[in-house]
């Protein structure tokens, strides 16, 4: 090896617990950042959805009106030609 690799080899295995640490508080540090990520993600999908279900459940039904005298008067026409009988 040339006098060049071996310094640098040197510097580096130095300073390799200084290195190694920082990467692991990285690591963590992106590990942390991602799972904050997907849980503000996962909370706005869950409120969304509540708020979207709660909304279907304070909808009233409006009343519907429905004219049956066409039924009323066959029925009653029905009853008339079997008692005429």
């Amino acid at each position: 090896m040339s006098q060049a690799k071996v310094d640098r080899y040197k510097a580096e295995k130095a300073n390799r617990k200084k290195t190694m640490k920082k990467e692991k508080v990285m690591r963590t540090f992106y590990t942390i950042l991602g799972s904050l990520i997907c849980l503000v993600i996962v909370g706005w999908i869950g409120y969304s959805a509540y708020g979207y279900f709660r909304a279907e459940d304070t909808k009233t039904a409006s009343p519907t009106e429905v004219n049956v005298d066409a039924l009323t008067d066959y029925l009653s026409g029905l009853q008339t030609a079997d008692s005429t009988q």
